[in-house]
């Protein structure tokens, strides 16, 4: 993978493309190679945390940091849907964290943001799975530690379908059909988030596409991907899509409080919504769409990556391994103690009794056959990209061909700046 070595693409350049920000303004004050001030000397750790829904996992990441006795871990639980842009604001400061979770970028790997955890990693590497694994490696170095495997699918209530005489939906048409003989006056009969971010990859894949094909060439751009983008058009003024929901969809109130027939939510929900419908739930990959297409799984999941500019890079190290590779106890707390979600480790997972029975089994099995990983060379830029044909084809009514030609232009041009 020498393509991935790419000198122009330094820090600043790739953080101001996940940011999206211009050349000049209030970063230019920032320092290059700055760490955090003061932070040595035994002066403690940071670590960031998006915040999570779940009740009890803010309390749960600084209990377990809390135990490290090797330093002072100070935990940033940073809420509201910006997450990802305080992050990498903070990178470029000399008030950065020390390590922080998110997702496989290669733009973090080219810019030396992140470090390497191979050392940390290898002695244990047979144990994680295999896929989280190669999502993370680049020239053979591992980058970041997964901490969950999180798959996204659609919930629905049983017994509304039964009602209506509805089928579990094969094909995205199938959806759009089971969404009308669903709704009422008072349930809608499908919700996929507000902004429908969270099904742009299912989309792809289920289209049978893929991202970026093996020579990092754009591969979403087919005729299946641009009638999916026309399906969800048809549904999206049907009148039988959930719109302005009170919650987006990684949260599972839309359905728990009835508001829809079914919702595309995440397994860590699953403990709240059988509490509420138990065996009345059910669960299903997003659709498939076209011939060549197959159903699809979509694996979130957070990695924690250390801050190769930091200034307690070893020090941080030590405790990432403590945490994430050593404490399988709290790895497991984390991973079933707050929502359900899959260990990355595979000890785990097979150990995992709250996974073995009922849906949360069914959910596993879904994940084994269906699950997509995020591709690494990917950027925060062509997320927007393709968050953009959403907003334009779907929500406003634009040519799906056309858009998709216009995000095309956008992520070549981050291509570029990766591969040369």
């Amino acid at each position: 993978m020498s393509a991935f070595r790419n000198s122009n693409f330094d820090r600043r350049t790739a953080l101001r493309a996940a940011l999206g920000l211009a050349a000049a303004g209030g970063l230019a004050a920032c320092g290059g190679n700055t760490g955090r001030s003061g932070s040595g000397g035994g002066a403690g750790l940071t670590q960031y945390f998006h915040a999570y829904g779940e009740a009890g996992t803010e309390q749960a990441i600084k209990k377990y940091a809390k135990a490290y006795k090797e330093s002072n871990v100070t935990t940033q639980w940073i809420t509201g849907s910006n997450f990802e842009s305080k992050l990498f604001a903070s990178l470029l400061t000399d008030k950065a964290p020390d390590c922080f979770e998110f997702h496989p970028q290669l733009q973090m790997i080219e810019s030396g943001q992140v470090a390497d955890l191979s050392d940390l990693i290898n002695p244990v590497k047979d144990d994680f799975n295999p896929a989280d694994i190669a999502s993370h490696t680049v020239d053979g170095k591992i980058y970041g530690i997964r901490m969950i495997d999180d798959p996204q699918f659609f919930f629905y209530r049983k017994s509304l379908f039964e009602k209506a005489g509805v089928e579990v939906p094969q094909t995205l048409e199938e959806l759009v059909e089971a969404a009308a003989k669903l709704t009422t006056d008072k349930v809608k009969g499908a919700y996929l988030g507000n902004t429908l971010h969270s099904i742009i990859n299912p989309l792809i894949w289920s289209a049978g596409a893929q991202h970026l094909d093996d020579k990092n060439q754009i591969a979403y751009h087919t005729d299946a991907v641009v009638d999916g983008f026309k399906q969800l058009r048809k549904l999206f003024t049907s009148g039988d899509l959930l719109l302005d929901a009170p919650t987006e969809s990684w949260d599972p109130a839309s359905l728990n409080q009835g508001l829809t027939a079914m919702q595309w939510c995440g397994m860590w929900a699953m403990p709240v919504l059988l509490d509420t419908f138990g065996d009345d739930l059910g669960v299903f990959p997003f659709p498939k769409i076209g011939d060549a297409g197959k159903q699809s799984v979509y694996n979130g999941g957070w990695s924690m990556f250390v801050n190769a500019k930091g200034k307690n890079v070893d020090e941080t190290k030590e405790y990432v391994k403590w945490l994430w590779i050593d404490q399988k106890e709290y790895q497991e707390d984390w991973a079933l103690s707050y929502g359900f979600h899959i260990p990355p480790r595979t000890s785990l997972a097979q150990s995992a009794e709250k996974l073995k029975t009922g849906l949360p089994a069914e959910g596993v099995k879904l994940f084994n056959e269906f699950g997509h990983f995020d591709n690494i060379g990917w950027t925060q830029a062509s997320i927007t990209a393709l968050e953009d044909v959403m907003a334009n084809c779907v929500r406003k009514g634009g040519d799906p061909d056309k858009e998709l030609t216009k995000a095309d232009a956008k992520v070549n041009k981050e291509l570029k700046k990766l591969f040369g």
